[in-house]
Protein backbone atom coordinates (compact mmCIF):
# COMPACT_ATOMS: atom_id res chain seq x y z
CA UNK A 1 0.00 0.00 0.00
CA UNK A 2 1.81 3.20 -0.87
CA UNK A 3 1.45 6.70 0.79
CA UNK A 4 -0.39 9.42 -0.49
CA UNK A 5 1.28 12.77 -1.00
CA UNK A 6 -0.15 14.13 1.79
CA UNK A 7 1.23 11.66 3.76
CA UNK A 8 4.58 11.35 2.09
CA UNK A 9 4.99 15.40 2.74
CA UNK A 10 3.80 15.07 6.72
CA UNK A 11 6.30 11.81 6.89
CA UNK A 12 9.16 13.66 5.69
CA UNK A 13 8.69 16.81 7.99
CA UNK A 14 7.93 15.04 11.38
CA UNK A 15 11.01 12.62 10.22
CA UNK A 16 13.66 15.91 10.20
CA UNK A 17 11.92 17.34 12.91
CA UNK A 18 12.21 14.40 15.12
CA UNK A 19 15.96 14.19 13.75
CA UNK A 20 16.35 17.79 15.05
CA UNK A 21 14.63 16.95 18.56
CA UNK A 22 16.86 14.01 19.51
CA UNK A 23 14.09 11.73 20.28
CA UNK A 24 15.71 8.95 18.29
CA UNK A 25 13.04 6.04 19.58
CA UNK A 26 10.41 7.90 17.79
CA UNK A 27 12.87 8.14 14.56
CA UNK A 28 13.83 4.37 14.88
CA UNK A 29 9.56 3.74 14.72
CA UNK A 30 9.61 5.57 11.55
CA UNK A 31 12.21 3.13 10.11
CA UNK A 32 12.43 -0.27 8.69
CA UNK A 33 14.20 -3.14 10.37
CA UNK A 34 16.32 -3.39 6.82
CA UNK A 35 16.43 0.86 6.24
CA UNK A 36 20.01 1.74 5.41
CA UNK A 37 21.33 5.52 4.25
CA UNK A 38 24.22 5.62 1.96
CA UNK A 39 26.73 8.30 2.22
CA UNK A 40 28.67 8.82 -0.79
CA UNK A 41 32.76 7.97 -0.83
CA UNK A 42 33.21 11.89 -1.71
CA UNK A 43 32.08 12.61 1.74
CA UNK A 44 34.11 12.80 5.28
CA UNK A 45 30.95 10.43 6.35
CA UNK A 46 31.08 7.84 3.01
CA UNK A 47 29.68 4.32 4.01
CA UNK A 48 26.16 3.07 4.64
CA UNK A 49 24.40 3.29 8.36
CA UNK A 50 21.82 0.39 8.42
CA UNK A 51 19.27 -1.20 10.93
CA UNK A 52 17.00 1.16 12.81
CA UNK A 53 19.66 3.16 14.71
CA UNK A 54 21.31 3.53 11.27
CA UNK A 55 19.67 7.08 11.31
CA UNK A 56 21.02 7.84 14.63
CA UNK A 57 24.38 6.77 13.50
CA UNK A 58 24.47 8.93 10.64
CA UNK A 59 23.15 11.78 12.46
CA UNK A 60 25.85 11.36 15.29
CA UNK A 61 28.94 11.38 12.92
CA UNK A 62 27.77 14.12 10.90
CA UNK A 63 27.17 16.09 13.90
CA UNK A 64 30.77 15.57 15.08
CA UNK A 65 32.11 16.81 12.25
CA UNK A 66 30.47 20.30 11.03
CA UNK A 67 28.18 22.79 13.69
CA UNK A 68 24.63 22.94 11.56
CA UNK A 69 22.73 25.83 12.31
CA UNK A 70 19.54 24.46 10.17
CA UNK A 71 18.63 22.81 7.73
CA UNK A 72 15.30 23.91 5.33
CA UNK A 73 14.01 22.07 3.36
CA UNK A 74 12.97 24.55 0.01
CA UNK A 75 11.30 21.79 -1.97
CA UNK A 76 9.91 18.31 -2.28
CA UNK A 77 9.06 16.31 -5.03
CA UNK A 78 7.30 13.41 -4.82
CA UNK A 79 7.15 9.59 -6.48
CA UNK A 80 4.83 6.23 -6.22
CA UNK A 81 7.17 5.20 -3.36
CA UNK A 82 9.83 7.96 -2.78
CA UNK A 83 9.96 11.42 -1.73
CA UNK A 84 13.13 14.00 -2.69
CA UNK A 85 13.41 16.72 -0.37
CA UNK A 86 15.85 19.47 -1.89
CA UNK A 87 17.48 21.05 1.28
CA UNK A 88 19.82 23.82 2.52
CA UNK A 89 22.27 22.96 5.50
CA UNK A 90 23.02 26.16 7.14
CA UNK A 91 26.27 25.69 8.92
CA UNK A 92 27.13 27.91 12.53
CA UNK A 93 29.95 29.75 11.23
CA UNK A 94 28.29 32.24 9.11
CA UNK A 95 31.17 32.51 7.01
CA UNK A 96 30.77 29.31 5.44
CA UNK A 97 28.39 28.64 2.29
CA UNK A 98 25.63 26.40 2.83
CA UNK A 99 25.26 22.94 1.29
CA UNK A 100 22.89 22.48 -1.05
CA UNK A 101 21.59 18.51 -1.46
CA UNK A 102 18.70 16.57 -1.81
CA UNK A 103 17.96 13.19 -0.45
CA UNK A 104 15.94 10.73 -1.53
CA UNK A 105 14.01 8.56 0.83
CA UNK A 106 12.17 5.61 -0.38
CA UNK A 107 9.02 3.94 1.59
CA UNK A 108 7.90 0.59 2.36
CA UNK A 109 4.63 -0.39 4.31
CA UNK A 110 4.30 3.71 5.34
CA UNK A 111 7.81 3.63 7.12
CA UNK A 112 11.56 5.39 5.51
CA UNK A 113 13.77 2.14 4.71
CA UNK A 114 16.26 4.27 2.22
CA UNK A 115 17.67 8.08 1.87
CA UNK A 116 20.00 8.80 -0.27
CA UNK A 117 21.50 12.02 -0.14
CA UNK A 118 23.22 13.75 -3.08
CA UNK A 119 25.21 17.05 -2.39
CA UNK A 120 25.46 19.55 -5.23
CA UNK A 121 29.20 20.14 -4.43
CA UNK A 122 30.42 18.32 -1.46
CA UNK A 123 33.72 20.83 -1.14
CA UNK A 124 31.02 22.95 0.49
CA UNK A 125 30.47 20.31 3.40
CA UNK A 126 33.98 19.30 3.32
CA UNK A 127 35.07 23.12 3.84
CA UNK A 128 32.57 23.20 7.28
CA UNK A 129 34.73 20.09 8.41
CA UNK A 130 38.06 21.80 8.27
CA UNK A 131 36.19 24.49 9.70
CA UNK A 132 35.08 22.74 12.86
CA UNK A 133 38.55 20.87 13.21
CA UNK A 134 39.90 24.38 13.19
CA UNK A 135 37.80 25.51 15.69
CA UNK A 136 38.51 22.48 18.00
CA UNK A 137 42.09 22.59 17.75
Amino acid sequence: MSMTPEEMTEFVDRLYATCASGDWSAVEDMLTEDFAAHEADALPMAGTYRGKGGLRELFTVVMGMVDVAGLERRDLALGRDCAIAVLTMRFADPSLAPAELCEMMVFRGGLCCEIRPYYYDPAVFHAAVVAKAGALA
